[in-house]
């Protein structure tokens, strides 16, 4: 259904000179850069500013690349001009660094044994996985899928947008999905006239994509269909293609679009933030197999399901004898407190004046308190607040921090994505959050909500400023979803550390999430 060739691996063989076409001489297994990227396969075209998007081999480095090669005639000052500021654009990009974007390695204007039509290229990490239009091919996805999927996009745009840079996240075959299940602009080079605006009505669009797989922002790329309008001119929502759609999401995918010269809608969504609010709260989270197993896909792998959910007996059947079981387990359990107490006060009045006399010097069991100072029962602690904490200085999206203690569990926090582990020779020790208390309590208990199983965890005493040096108080690798982690605390404290020390690895990189931190403790 796409307009992308289909993905092959190129023979060995070296090419070069001029001769031909642009479109002739971009082919797998020619060679560009003085010889140094070998193109493989043809990942899409980005026909409104004369871009080739390629995978290609670094023969330096060994290792795949994307490639976002602009073509044009050299003689036009117009399209030269155009291909310079593009070029300006992703250099400035290339120090910015986010999970929902590929990383911008390198950029090179055109050499002498490029193809005449080269002007020059963008160089990019290889994003594995594929692009939106063959996530839709077989129909659009569950919107809770969908809002899950593209929130690490939304996010990237907002970061982007803060440090003054545009991503040109317009184009559904600049955009890709990876094989963990999250959205990333896997092809930087914004058009030279691209705006922040573009941004975020490429959000609108990426979104009213995986809805209603029409695609609602300009020409739709070949084989892909365009998104309808209704007789007013105005974009039809995708709650009214796909009633099972929830009106926010429907609602935010037309507004981001906003345009009325081009979509017939009046916009009102103008930053990447008000999509990624909304996105966070429809994002569904279950786990999803590889993108690279999609040829054995099963019902149950939410990104590669069509349809929505429907209702599973054979579940319900088995929840229901759950439960029953439940029941049954619960009413022993209590019969069996209800015997144990009759049993402890028959023993206490048994014994009534025959009682050990204890010496002032406290002669106490081992653990318990002495008399008339009862121990107090943890109870949940509310966190107010919290800070990034990172042992090299670069603290890891910090505006994502109150993810962590919002009380939704579909929210989250996430690494960067590091090309080394953390730990000693790596670029930190250790990566996390300071969080706040809203009153200071003896630590007895934290709870880890996270998807990311083998995640090593360390909570650690904060005196003063946090360092990796405080008290240890407990640790943990984690499960994928609760990991309760047992804390020694001996003072109460408002601030308790939160640091990772073990990414879990992923494509030849290292990230790891946190959905929700919760404590429990006594309070003083």
């Amino acid at each position: 259904m796409t307009s992308k060739p289909t993905e092959q691996i190129a023979a060995e063989r070296d090419e070069s000179g001029d001769e031909g076409s642009t479109e002739q001489a971009l082919t797998p297994g020619r060679v560009l850069d003085h010889g140094r990227y070998r193109l493989l396969s043809q990942a899409g075209v980005d026909d409104r500013c004369n871009v080739q998007l390629w995978r290609a081999k670094d023969g330096v480095l060994g290792r795949d690349v994307a490639l976002t090669v602009l073509v044009g005639d050299r003689s036009d000052s117009e399209a030269a001009s155009n291909a310079r500021r593009t070029l300006e654009r992703a250099m400035h990009a290339s120090t910015f660094n986010h999970i929902g974007v590929a990383r911008v390695l390198d950029v090179v204007t055109q050499s002498s044994s490029d193809p005449t039509g080269v002007l020059g290229i963008v160089i990019a990490e290889w994003t594995h996985g594929t692009d939106l239009l063959d996530l839709v091919a077989e129909g659009p996805l569950p919107p809770g899928t969908a809002a899950r999927l593209l929130q690490p996009l939304a996010a990237a745009v907002e970061a982007a947008h803060h440090a003054g840079l545009v991503l040109g996240a317009d184009h559904p075959q600049r955009i890709r999905v990876t094989p963990d299940g999250e959205i990333r602009m896997a092809f930087p080079g914004p058009m030279a006239q691209a705006t922040s605006s573009d941004d975020v009505r490429g959000l609108g669009s990426a979104l009213y994509l995986l809805l209603t797989g029409r695609w609602a922002l300009g020409p739709a790329p070949e084989g892909l269909p365009a998104a309808p309008t209704g007789p007013d001119g105005n974009l039809v929502a995708p709650r009214t293609l796909r009633p099972t759609v929830p009106l926010e999401l429907s609602t935010v995918a037309v507004r981001a679009l906003g345009n009325p010269d081009s979509t017939g809608t009046t916009g009102g969504v103008r930053t990447g933030a008000a999509v990624l609010r909304v996105l966070e709260q429809h994002a569904t989270f279950e786990t999803t197999s590889s993108v690279g197993q999609s040829g054995q896909a099963t019902e149950s792998n939410e990104v590669w399901r069509r349809e929505d959910p429907k209702p599973d007996q054979e579940k319900r059947k088995k929840l229901m004898i759950s439960v029953g079981v439940l029941a049954v387990a619960t009413l022993l359990v209590v019969g069996w407190i209800a015997a144990s107490l009759i049993g402890m006060f028959t023993e206490s009045n048994s014994n009534r004046g025959t009682g050990q006399v204890i010496g002032e010097s406290g002669n106490h069991p081992e653990g318990q308190p002495p008399p008339g100072q009862p121990s107090a029962a943890a109870t949940p602690v509310k966190i107010t607040g919290g800070v990034s904490f990172n042992t090299s200085g670069d603290a890891d999206a910090p505006a994502r921090i109150p993810n962590l203690f919002d009380g939704d569990p579909g929210t989250w926090w996430s690494t960067f994505n590091y090309r080394q582990q953390l730990g000693p020779g790596g670029i930190s020790n250790g990566t996390g959050a300071v969080l706040t208390l809203e009153r200071a309590a003896v630590l007895r208990e934290v709870v880890i909500n996270s998807q990311s199983a083998g995640t090593k965890v360390e909570i650690r005493e904060v005196n003063g400023t946090p360092s990796m040096n405080g008290k240890l108080l407990g640790s943990a690798v984690l499960n994928a979803g609760e990991t309760p982690i047992q804390i020694q605390a001996d003072s109460p404290s408002q601030q308790f550390l939160v640091v990772i020390t073990q990414l879990v690895p992923s494509n030849g990189e290292f990230a790891s999430q946190i959905n929700e931190v919760t404590v429990s403790g006594s309070v003083a």
